[in-house]
């Protein structure tokens, strides 16, 4: 399979400038779900830049409405 990056950066809202995933999906996903978090494109902009991506920060945002 051919990865799109340059058509997923063009979505990617990950503010971590130094990442070496950005817009390669499948390594983003396989690293931040093996580290108990999602990528950063799940996240609003707002939740995104506070790097905490824990499955729990999610849930949190879902129950108050925000995702």
């Amino acid at each position: 399979m051919e990865c799109n990056k340059e058509q997923n950066l063009e979505r990617c809202n990950c503010s971590y400038e130094p990442c070496s995933r950005k817009g390669i999906c499948c390594e983003c996903l396989k690293y931040h779900v093996q580290m108990r978090e999602l990528p950063a494109c799940i996240f609003p902009d707002d939740a995104e830049r506070t790097y905490d991506r824990s499955f729990e920060h999610f849930a949190r945002l879902v129950q108050e409405g925000r995702v």
